[in-house]
């Protein structure tokens, strides 16, 4: 366990990490706002750790820019985590934190300097910014603690309603919780400073997910070491991906099935049970009215061997949210 008198309170040398896949239409808008964003710390590199793109990702990353971008490609599909690894294990540089940026995100002016400062403070791992959708709105991306009550009211009038329904949601939406800095359980992974010396305590992010779910994982087992779990809203962030929801019914089916793994790897047996009883119970309701994302969920929640191991060559460009 993490004690906060063992941490390093000086944030200063930090890294980008861009993990890609078909972003070619993305990438060039967070690339270009990375000279603003990260004006007042000390951006000593920028890696796009590239998923084997078939379109120009690789192109774009390579265009001159007032920043040198290094690319890693990881030679297939292997996923978000795998990304995230391999980008970490090539930095050569002094860095003491990485900020891990979805394609999709564009950095307001000097955005990684609140970031940067709240890092530096106390046991923290991770420091995640403010959200906003292109329009200027809020964009909800504070998490609630996943409990059996709230699975169940989600599985019963979905997600959405649920978070709006007095907190039986897991998503946060009310936005008086976005107005101060403060711990949080997890965020969207869409943005987030991570503390270097955190991640050699915890270790490298779990690749068995391949996509959806890792970044839970990680946040829950840094907090589970002792280390804290940050929101800081005086660094704001675009988000074009918002909470979309997956339309892709392999995708989905691996976010859902990703869900359930990560509720049995840290509960009890029989809470696992009713868990996946839950969900599953929650697509059931929507594959009977047709939606194909729902079926495709249930069957890989009933058939184990329906299940993906590996992801599709249609698969989104990695990312949360």
């Amino acid at each position: 366990r993490t004690s906060s008198s063992s941490v390093n309170r000086s944030t200063s040398a930090i890294a980008v990490v861009i993990v890609t896949y078909n972003s070619a239409g993305q990438l060039g808008t967070v690339l270009d706002s990375l000279s603003a964003g990260c004006d007042g710390v000390d951006l000593v590199d920028v890696v796009v750790a590239d998923n084997l793109s078939t379109d120009d990702t690789v192109d774009v990353a390579k265009q001159p820019r007032d920043i040198p971008v290094r690319v890693v490609q990881l030679g297939r599909n292997a996923g978000y985590a795998a990304g995230v690894n391999a980008a970490v294990a090539s930095l050569t540089a002094h860095v003491d934190a990485y900020l891990l940026l979805n394609p999709d995100i564009t950095m307001h002016p000097r955005s990684a300097v609140p970031l940067a400062h709240a890092l530096g403070q106390g046991a923290r791992a991770i420091v995640f910014p403010q959200l906003r959708n292109p329009d200027g709105t809020l964009q909800p991306s504070l998490r609630r603690k996943t409990t059996l009550p709230r699975t169940v009211a989600e599985a019963l009038v979905g997600g959405g309603l649920a978070s709006r329904l007095g907190g039986l949601g897991e998503l946060i939406m009310e936005s008086e919780h976005y107005h101060s800095a403060g711990p949080t359980v997890w965020a969207t992974g869409a943005a987030m400073l991570v503390s270097m010396q955190a991640t050699r305590d915890i270790g490298p992010w779990d690749e068995s997910f391949l996509l959806y779910g890792e970044e839970t994982e990680f946040a829950l087992r840094a907090a589970d070491r002792g280390w804290e779990l940050w929101y800081e809203p005086e660094s704001v962030m675009d988000h074009v991906g918002g909470e979309q929801t997956v339309t892709n019914p392999s995708l989905h089916a691996l976010l859902t099935v990703n869900r359930v793994r990560l509720y049995r790897r840290r509960h009890n047996p029989v809470a696992g049970a009713v868990h996946y009883g839950a969900v599953t119970l929650g697509e059931a309701l929507r594959a009977v009215g047709g939606r194909r994302t729902a079926q495709a969920a249930l069957a890989a929640l009933l058939c184990p061997s329906r299940r993906l191991r590996e992801l599709p060559g249609d698969a989104v460009a990695p990312g949360h949210g």
